[in-house]
């Protein structure tokens, strides 16, 4: 009687980037991150990558072109501010002060800096971007909707009213120097907090925002 074997296929390894390249990806988004805020996304790449501490050739290695850059940077940030979101949900204290903790948080992320990009600079539409923005809005709606509950979170706002706020108070006005201003977004940004608290002392007119309506294209 004869045995028969059966000859196993050698399985695949999937090779994984090495440690280095993976801290010279990082750097290079930590650089851009920081120059896109300083100096818009028109920067030079080489400049980005002087920052970084590479050589040019790694950062096209990594980023074929600028949009691919910026979109990391984008998707980054956001992935930042969302973790900073569940944190903030995941305690179990005041409901008010978790969510006055992600605002000072997500401001310190200067995604103010980063509006005009998504706007102009690549596709609003990436999978990469709608997956990041997603977990944004659905962790922060679930973080008000907690302070809405506890009767601490005025109840006529809405995504849309808090982080376009934040975006626009993180923002240097015309005319003023970036660093200048980071001196004041904390206290302007707990005055906002402050408004938000129920009970509300006015009536807000208009609706609630929602993060619908500020995707939907302006009109005359």
């Amino acid at each position: 009687m004869t045995a028969t074997t059966t000859a196993k296929a050698p399985q695949r390894k999937v090779a994984r980037p090495r440690a280095d390249a993976l801290r010279n990806r990082e750097r290079i988004v930590a650089a851009a991150r920081e120059m896109f805020t300083e100096f818009g996304p028109e920067v030079p790449l080489d400049e980005i990558a002087r920052r970084a501490g590479v050589g040019n050739a790694t950062v096209y290695r990594n980023f074929p072109d600028r949009d691919a850059l910026v979109r990391e940077v984008v998707c980054s940030v956001m992935d930042r501010t969302s973790e900073a979101a569940e944190l903030a949900l995941a305690e179990t204290g005041d409901a008010f002060e978790a969510l006055e903790r992600f605002v000072h948080t997500a401001a310190d992320e200067r995604i103010s800096a980063l509006c005009p990009m998504v706007q102009s600079t690549f596709d609003k539409n990436h999978p990469d971007l709608e997956a990041a923005r997603e977990r944004v809005e659905q962790t922060v709606n679930e973080l008000m909707d907690r302070a809405k509950e506890a009767g601490q979170l005025r109840p006529d706002v809405a995504v849309g009213d808090l982080m376009i706020v934040v975006a626009q108070l993180s923002r240097p006005p015309a005319g003023t120097d970036c660093l200048v201003n980071d001196r004041f977004v904390h206290r302007h940004l707990q005055l906002f907090l402050d408004g938000l608290r129920a009970p509300a002392r006015s009536v807000l007119p208009g609706t609630p925002v929602t993060v619908e309506d500020l995707r939907r294209p302006c009109t005359d």
